[in-house]
């Protein structure tokens, strides 16, 4: 499939390289399948084809995969009317060798917009194979019984309409399944009120088959059809009705033959790879149908020869499927010709990074060794976003550097082709050339943000641009549209020559208009569209970072992101020095710092905040943002004093986080042990300040932990009203942890609706809580040592040393549960050292009162109804746990 590279052998005087190219184009791949079909119409006419071997490696799959865009769906339809008829064939593809065979196309579109199931993939191969003319009764009479079982009272004949297949392949198959199925109940002597009655049939039949009646020696050959017909007919039964359908088709009269080629298309739409079950069901119909042959074009290699997959689907390894094992080498295993004719997996369009490293490890060798080094390899890969022109382009600069004198390196590749902007323009109106260069900007677009970036006031430039081949299209993104990166690359760094290039000035004036259309995108959407504020951030901060402009809109944005506590990523990473140079520079390093401080240390969270706040590039408001979490992160690290400081400051300004930042005085209060104070400032706060939040923390340090779940529902409940998917989840993960205290049963549920409300947010500190939920439902069982240990290497990493004590604390009720002194005792000492800076020093104290041990020194925590009601509180706690698990047992 590879030929001489003659521009590189002509390149050079080095007589010891070997220069190959690979090229691909339609005319190859059909030449591909048709030596295939070739090769799979002469194994299956074999004598020792059996179509009921189940254990032999299966040869009658082919796979085509590429980018999106690159034409894999028109190669799909092309192969599909090409075996339908030579009229439809290509002049130039010629006459296949199999001419004269009967070859029934079967086209199926697996996109998600097709909507197509796995019914609808078996109902399309049979409704295929009706233009054959007779019942195929084996797996009509199974399949009919499926039917009537999954959809009882609807017509089959009226869902094929409805779903297109009677139109597509006309309405006979219903009449075939009916004639089948009429045919066994007459052979089967059954009276004609019974044989309409596909459960009577069926039972009949299997019997008869069981006890290997003369009635039923058309179907006995099919050894088994009873067991198909006895299992429950439940889509996992239909997945193996295939192997019927393949049974019935070997043993069709050698002049009815005929050999289904079924075309699954985009591939990639059947699933994940974390959750294969559609494509566990289809790979079945493929293993279970040997005779025909399948066309799969998807985005990916099919992954079914890779062993470790042994358990996620049904067969699996290079042994079930030899054609699409991958090579063991590069180049080395390329000479070799793979077992059982071609490989059967083709790369098609854009190259993946493995097959970009493969292309040019090939491209230029020197006694079987690659010519261009792994180095640089890597870096073309990198730059070239699988596009094959860019690895030509720079293979030919490779031989170029040689020709000097001297051997290239890998900075060399990292490169710009102007070429490139030259061949993506050349065949482009003036004005497609000027939406391109706007659109340029944006890492996806619609149209009318395409027409708004290059300040036009009609779509149709955009609209012309968009058919072109470098545009690629994600119906499913929230801006559908977005350029060849390759392409993008290069149109926004390469050094443009065109007669109508643009200057600097022209590149800001679109980046300008550009940046206005994403803030009138995002006003204009609703207020709760999560999704279109984080997009419009992303790209928003990115062109107003490089293009140093103004924040205009994207001050209040970014409120908006912070309000509700989610902190999925949404800046870009700033080039160059990490001190701030501009205002979109300090607010791209805030919010990336407030997104990293889930997985950063908090010390590191405090650094960067710091710098940010030093920069002072930053309106007031957006300072105070930056004041404000920085307090929340001292107070984090334990410093308190200068976590009180900070806030004070934001509160006596009174802006938007003045309320938060009385509620952080308020836990500054509570974490200190003034309760009464803590309790005070709380009946201030309002929805503003979490009001509900800071009263249940009070509530369960009192040994009150009923009062501080209803606190903490109350606060969800708000949270929800108010559109804060993150504050409610951290209310519901402390609900979890009071209920935990008093009803572990109970709790469970809890923790599992903390679960849920957190899942697609990130929200660190809020999953420990969760954490710590879970270890005081668990007190007194012995998984909960192990798990205070992972969760103190975890607070460490991530320096979340307020939270501590909190996980002691927890390991404490947990040994006063099981009156282990000994292990309390240590816990103790631990406490009185993590809290010797005063703040959760009564941690101490009501360690002692769940043990009903006497203070040896107290805190001086001001309880809100005295120590004594307290301690009462916390010991009745852990003897209701103890009455819990005795009565467990």
């Amino acid at each position: 499939m590879a030929g001489r590279d003659l521009r590189a052998l002509f390149s050079t005087n080095d007589r010891g390289l070997t220069a190959v190219e690979a090229f691909t184009n339609r005319q190859l791949q059909w030449e591909l399948v048709a030596a295939a079909l070739a090769e799979h119409l002469r194994q299956i006419t074999e004598p020792g084809f059996d179509v009921e071997d189940l254990e032999r490696p299966r040869h009658n799959v082919m796979v085509f995969h590429g980018v999106g865009g690159i034409g894999k769906t028109t190669l799909s339809r092309k192969l599909e009317a090409a075996l339908a008829g030579a009229d439809h064939r290509p002049a130039q593809w010629g006459e296949p060798a199999w001419s004269g065979k009967r070859i029934l196309p079967v086209r199926i579109d697996l996109a998600r917009s097709a909507g197509t199931s796995f019914e609808d993939v078996v109902l399309t191969i049979r409704a295929a194979l009706a233009e054959l003319g007779r019942p195929l009764p084996a797996f009509d009479i199974a399949l009919r019984r499926y039917w009537e079982n999954q959809h009882p009272g609807e017509s089959l004949e009226e869902y094929l309409r409805r779903g297109g297949l009677g139109a597509r392949f006309g309405k006979a198959m219903p009449q075939q399944m009916q004639s089948a199925l009429g045919d066994v109940a007459q052979a089967l002597l059954l009276p004609g009120t019974v044989g309409t009655v596909v459960g009577a049939v069926v039972g009949s039949l299997a019997k008869a088959l069981r006890e290997r009646r003369q009635t039923v020696r058309a179907l006995a050959g099919c050894t088994r059809l009873a067991d198909l017909l006895e299992a429950e007919a439940d889509l996992e039964a239909l997945s193996f009705y295939p192997h019927l359908l393949a049974w019935e088709l070997a043993q069709l009269p050698a002049d009815k033959r005929v050999m289904p080629v079924i075309m699954l298309d985009t591939f990639e739409d059947v699933g994940d790879r974390t959750h294969r079950d559609l494509e566990r069901l289809i790979q079945r119909v493929v293993w279970l149908m040997p005779n025909c042959f399948f066309v799969i074009t998807g985005r990916s290699r099919l992954q079914w020869a890779d062993a470790a997959l042994q358990g996620e689907l049904d067969y699996t390894g290079p042994t079930a499927w030899p054609g699409l094992a991958l090579p063991a080498a590069v180049p080395a295993a390329r000479a070799v010709q793979p077992p059982h004719g071609h490989a059967r997996q083709i790369l098609i369009g854009d190259f993946s990074p493995e097959d970009c490293d493969d292309h040019l490890a090939r491209r230029l060798t020197r006694e079987g060794e690659p010519l261009i080094s792994e180095e640089i390899r890597q870096v073309i890969t990198d730059r070239s976003h699988g596009l094959p022109l860019y690895l030509d382009l720079s293979v030919m600069r490779f031989l170029e550097i040689r020709r000097t004198g001297r051997s290239p390196v890998p900075a060399d590749f990292d490169h710009d082709f102007p070429a490139l902007i030259a061949r993506t323009l050349s065949d482009l109106t003036a004005p497609e050339r000027h939406v391109l260069r706007s659109v340029s900007l944006l890492d996806a677009f619609d149209l009318p943000l395409a027409a708004r970036a290059a300040g036009l006031a009609h779509e149709a430039s955009a609209l012309r641009l968009i058919e072109r081949p470098f545009v690629r299209q994600d119906p499913f993104g929230l801006w559908p549209y977005h350029l060849h990166g390759l392409i993008r690359s290069t149109i926004r760094d390469a050094d443009d020559h065109a007669d109508d290039r643009w200057s600097p000035r022209d590149w800001h004036q679109a980046a300008q208009r550009t940046l206005t259309a994403l803030g009138e995108q995002w006003t204009a959407g609703s207020s709760r569209d999560r999704r279109l504020l984080v997009g419009c951030l992303r790209q928003g901060l990115a062109i107003a970072r490089d293009h140093n402009l103004d924040l205009d809109w994207l001050t209040d944005a970014a409120w908006t992101y912070v309000g509700d506590s989610v902190w999925e990523p949404v800046t870009p990473p700033a080039p160059g020095a990490p001190v701030p140079g501009t205002p979109a520079d300090a607010l791209v390093e805030l919010l990336s710092t407030l997104t990293r401080r889930q997985h950063e240390h908090r010390a590191r969270t405090v650094s960067r905040l710091t710098a940010v706040l030093e920069a002072n590039l930053l309106p007031a408001d957006l300072q105070e943002m930056a004041l404000y979490y920085r307090a929340k992160s001292l107070r984090d690290t334990g410093q308190a004093a200068q976590s009180r400081r900070d806030y004070q400051q934001v509160a006596d300004q009174g802006g938007r986080l003045a309320p938060a930042a009385r509620r952080g005085l308020a836990h500054a209060a509570r974490l200190a042990g003034d309760f009464p104070t803590a309790l005070t400032a709380a009946q201030n706060l309002g929805w503003e300040g979490r009001h509900q939040r800071v009263l249940g923390d009070l509530y369960w340090l009192q040994g009150q932990p009923e009062r501080a779940a209803a606190a903490y529902l109350a606060g969800r409940t708000e949270a929800e009203q108010h559109g804060k998917a993150g504050e409610a989840a951290h209310n519901q993960a402390l609900r979890a942890f009071a209920i935990a205290l008093y009803d572990p049963d109970q709790a469970t549920a809890e923790i599992d609706l903390a679960h849920q409300l957190l899942a697609g947010l990130n929200l660190r500190a809020t999953t420990i809580n969760v954490r710590r939920a879970e270890l005081i439902r668990d007190a007194g069982s012995d998984s909960v040592d192990n798990q205070i240990a992972t969760l103190r290497t975890e607070l460490d990493i991530a320096g979340l040393a307020s939270l501590t004590p909190a996980i002691e604390l927890a390991g404490a009720f947990h040994q006063a549960v099981l009156n282990d002194h000994t292990a309390l005792h240590a816990t103790l000492a631990r406490l009185r050292e993590q809290t010797s800076d005063e703040d959760h020093a009564y941690f101490v104290d009501i360690a002692q009162f769940m043990a009903d041990l006497p203070l040896a020194q107290a805190s001086g925590a001001r309880w809100l109804d005295g120590e004594q009601h307290t301690r009462s509180r916390w010991r009745g706690l852990v003897i209701a746990r103890q009455t819990y698990l005795h009565a467990r047992r």
